[in-house]
């Protein structure tokens, strides 16, 4: 990690925003007031800058893709304010670490949210089970890093891209299409403890459910990283596959057993399970019938906004890339929208941007499926793509199947869909 890059994670603003006015007070007490071109604004909003919070993992379980998503985030931010800004104004990140501790999460949500007009970035399904309730009393429009569509009962939640739950049975479904499965086999699944474990088990039971497929399951702690006894159990239990959702180290624990105990069957994973990092590691050669289901295009790929992506990384970093960092480009390409609507709204307010979000049309250039957020509660995708590691590889995977929707994953309602 760079100076740089431990600048912007560790980054902490020494006072709050002091706003003044007499108009409407958003969530907090903190009045809104009207700028010389007429803009209202209230939270996180100067006349110089546009705050937004990044409450991140830069020290846990998933502190490689808390990181990138980081990186990604400010690469927008930067290529904003090079351009001359949002309403006049330069875009600003606070970026915290919560080090996959949800009650770290909720304390240094608490000390930034008075500094933020909203969250560009909150990594962590716990921690935005835990917050949820908050985010909606405080009106803060937020991106997850986190997809587990048990969370999208709040609308100021936007989940960009498939869920947990449509990830994994669209990998079940490539594992059929390709004969590693079949109807009636046994699929074991190690998922977190956790909302997104839950959510992630959801999708395989119903997968399962219309296949006549059994499921043995175990849920793990997220700091369980030692996964023999797992994977021993799956092995007696006689699986023809595994599924899991765990931090990429605790994969690698999985895969790595799998090898020493002949356990010789296919996995498919979460994109979150993985990161090109375990390539560098002694676990390499056991990743040989490992799939990852994602949302967003191979780091490799050769998407034309993909590699201005890739070169404008290159030219500000020198961690390793991967898709996250393109993700979380993404979620500032996102905001970048809900602020320009709210900008020619002339109601930058926390408010504002509730209205403004429900103007705009997103497209992301090829980088993910389509995006469609007009439903409440519902799901923006039900596309996956699946990648297998490679090495040779930037960012560490190759594209076996592009973007595709199963008919499970077409047929699933999610728990909030109306």
């Amino acid at each position: 990690m760079n100076n740089r890059t431990r600048a912007l994670i560790a980054s902490a603003a020494a006072a709050a925003v002091v706003l003044t006015g007499c108009s409407t007070k958003g969530g907090g007490g903190v009045e809104s007031k009207t700028d010389s071109s007429g803009v209202k604004t209230d939270f996180g909003v100067t006349d110089k800058t546009i705050t937004l919070g990044a409450i991140s993992d830069a020290s846990g379980a998933y502190k490689v893709t808390g990181t990138s998503l980081t990186y990604g985030n400010q690469l927008w931010a930067d290529e904003v304010n090079a351009s001359g800004g949002i309403c006049g104004r330069d875009i600003k990140i606070e970026v915290r670490d919560h080090g996959y501790t949800t009650d770290k999460a909720v304390t240094l949500y608490a000390e930034v949210q008075p500094k933020m007009l909203g969250m560009v970035q909150l990594v962590g399904s716990p921690m935005l089970a835990a917050l949820k309730s908050q985010i909606k009393s405080d009106n803060v429009i937020t991106m997850p890093g986190s997809w587990a569509s048990s969370n999208l009962d709040t609308e100021q939640v936007f989940m960009v891209g498939s869920t947990y739950d449509i990830e994994i049975m669209n990998g079940m479904a490539y594992l059929q299409d390709q004969k590693m499965i079949k109807d009636g086999d046994t699929v074991g699944a190690i998922v977190l403890d956790s909302e997104a474990g839950a959510n992630t088990l959801a999708g395989v039971q119903y997968y399962a459910d219309k296949h006549n497929i059994k499921v043995e399951s175990v849920k793990m702690a997220a700091t369980d990283n030692d996964l023999s006894s797992a994977v021993t159990s799956m092995k007696s239990k006689g699986v023809n596959a595994i599924a899991l959702i765990l931090g990429p180290k605790a994969t690698s624990s999985v895969t790595t057993q799998m090898q020493a105990q002949g356990l010789d069957v296919p996995v498919v994973a979460n994109a979150v399970s993985f990161d090109p990092t375990l390539l560098d590691t002694p676990a390499a050669s056991s990743f040989g019938k490992f799939y990852r289901v994602a949302s967003v295009v191979p780091y490799s790929s050769d998407n034309p906004l993909m590699a201005k992506i890739r070169k404008e990384y290159a030219a500000k970093y020198t961690d390793k890339a991967n898709d996250s960092v393109t993700m979380g480009y993404i979620f500032g390409t996102i905001w970048g929208k809900i602020l320009d609507q709210a900008c020619k709204d002339k109601d930058l307010t926390r408010a504002g941007l509730m209205k403004a979000k429900n103007k705009i049309k997103i497209d992301t250039q090829g980088l993910t499926g389509k995006l469609d957020f007009s439903e409440a509660g519902n799901v923006s995708s039900r596309l996956s793509l699946i990648e297998t590691p490679d090495a040779a590889s930037e960012g560490g995977l190759k594209l076996v199947q592009d973007l595709t929707e199963s008919k499970e994953a077409k047929s699933y309602k999610t728990p909030y869909q109306k």
